[in-house]
């Protein structure tokens, strides 16, 4: 019996022992509960049905595959550089990934490297060179929401541009490009709807049959494989669906954030000694108003103007930047085409542009340039200056002085969305930033309208893609005189 008892106690001794245990365990579980951050919490399980919410990866919709094409679309263009032209050496142009020379020995304004002489053909260059800095890169094509193609075809065309060269050989290159596209396995996902290409030149060089400016340069965009690919230019068609104008380089690509911000407020703090100014030829053009433009600057003493007839004057950055910069006005009338370069030099100098047609950048730079454009410019009717009922003094000289201060500072804020940048900056979006984002849009909504069963191609009619793309609408516009169809 003794015996008995001393085996029970002893059980219970360990009964005692576990449950202890185990409420001592449980005291440190809520002890450590007790600790957490506020900000911890337990997950509970997702009930079936029920969506997650799992935060955004960064790269998420902005993969871009690049294609490997054969060099001689691109490397081998720049390899041959004497002789894409035989009278310019295009070699200097293309230093630096097509910036072109530096210019900090010529500016007394520049520093840091960030001021080149850079031809304003050599977007395609210094495009693919941002490119291959991209931070959303990928190798696996199936997985990219875009696709980009590296070509080169404003270097290519430059050599069939002086000479009697046959259409077959101006458009061979093209023809080779959008084949070699076509036996591409990525070109079937889409047909090539998420396909797009730096031009390099304005869209009528590339338009041959079609370009109002003569029957030269190559067919490249009038070819149908070429349709479906957004196409980006320094200056589209307003009757092209595909192709996108996009700002000219100018010659300011910082490297930081505060070379922006420095050089806005060097130009914010500029004394303004002249109400306009005007840099550029005379034009043969008879429907153009170059010619009066320039007889009103003459004959004006609040007008500046830089004559650029057999001299370099207007060759040399520093002249066209530093009378801009001392100009409350410049003036962009139309010239070989609808668009200038000086657009860009006047906002980069924080000169308030004034255009005279509203293709000049109105139906042009849409993703870069603020949809009211009362409020970073000045439009003077073409006709009022060839009929002489305004005169550009007289319509400038009425503006009020708060207006232009106001519309001064939209002009520097333009600046960082103007440019392009030697690699992505932290606080602004460059040129190159805003164009990716919006053609991936452009590519989005493209892929939308194919899975839905719709054509992308068939929304409205090509010939009013400047009404479609500047108002949503195809009704009547006050514009339509100026791009009759």
């Amino acid at each position: 019996m003794a015996i008995l008892s001393l085996v029970i106690f002893r059980h219970n001794s360990h009964k005692n022992l576990y449950l202890i245990a185990i409420v001592f365990l449980c005291l440190v579980c809520l002890i450590s509960l007790s600790s957490f951050p506020p900000y911890i919490t337990i997950s509970q399980p997702t009930k079936v049905g029920e969506e997650t919410h799992l935060p955004e990866e960064p790269c998420s919709g902005r993969l871009i595959y690049i294609h490997d094409l054969p060099s001689k679309f691109n490397q081998d263009l720049l390899r041959d550089c004497k002789n894409l032209d035989k009278q310019v050496d295009y070699c200097p142009l293309l230093k630096n990934h097509g910036f072109g020379p530096v210019l900090n020995d010529t500016m007394d304004f520049t520093s840091g490297g960030s001021w080149y002489a850079t031809n304003q053909f050599m977007l395609s260059v210094i495009f693919h060179n941002r490119m291959k800095q991209y931070e959303c890169l990928t190798n696996d094509s199936s997985i990219a929401s875009a696709i980009y193609a590296p070509f080169y075809p404003g270097l290519e065309m430059r050599r069939f541009m002086k000479g009697r060269f046959s259409y077959k050989v101006r458009d061979a290159m093209g023809r080779n490009f959008v084949e070699w596209l076509k036996g591409r396995p990525e070109w079937g996902v889409m047909l090539g709807w998420d396909h797009f290409f730096v031009s390099g030149r304005i869209t009528w060089d590339l338009r041959r049959g079609t370009n109002p400016f003569g029957n030269w340069g190559t067919k490249l965009l009038e070819l149908p494989v070429s349709k479906n690919m957004t196409v980006l230019a320094i200056e589209s068609s307003p009757y092209g669906q595909n192709d996108f104008a996009i700002p000219y380089p100018t010659h300011f690509h910082p490297w930081s954030d505060s070379e922006v911000v420095e050089w806005q407020g060097r130009v914010r703090k500029e004394k303004r000694q002249y109400l306009f100014a005007f840099s550029g030829a005379p034009r043969r053009h008879a429907s153009g108003i170059r010619g009066e433009i320039i007889r009103q600057c003459k004959h004006s003493s609040r007008c500046k103007s830089l004559g650029c007839v057999r001299n370099d004057l207007c060759n040399r950055p520093d002249n066209v930047i530093k009378m801009f910069m001392k100009s409350d006005f410049c003036l962009q009338p139309a010239g070989d085409s609808y668009t200038r370069r000086s657009t860009f030099d006047s906002i980069l100098a924080g000169c308030i542009p004034v255009f005279f047609h509203p293709g000049s950048a109105y139906v042009q730079y849409l993703w870069h340039f603020p949809k009211n454009y009362t409020k970073y410019s000045v439009f003077i009717p073409m006709d009022a200056i060839k009929n002489r009922s305004a005169t550009v003094e007289g319509v400038l000289s009425r503006i009020p002085e708060e207006d232009v201060i106001a519309m001064r500072e939209e002009v520097i804020r333009l600046i960082p969305r103007i440019i392009y940048a030697q690699r992505k900056l932290e606080k602004f979006e460059d040129a190159f930033d805003i164009t990716i984002k919006n053609v991936l849009e452009r590519i989005n909504r493209a892929r939308r309208l194919i899975r839905d069963g719709k054509d992308p191609g068939n929304e409205f009619p090509e010939v009013l893609s400047w009404k479609y793309y500047l108002t949503g609408k195809l009704e009547m516009h006050d514009w339509d005189s100026f791009f009759k169809t």
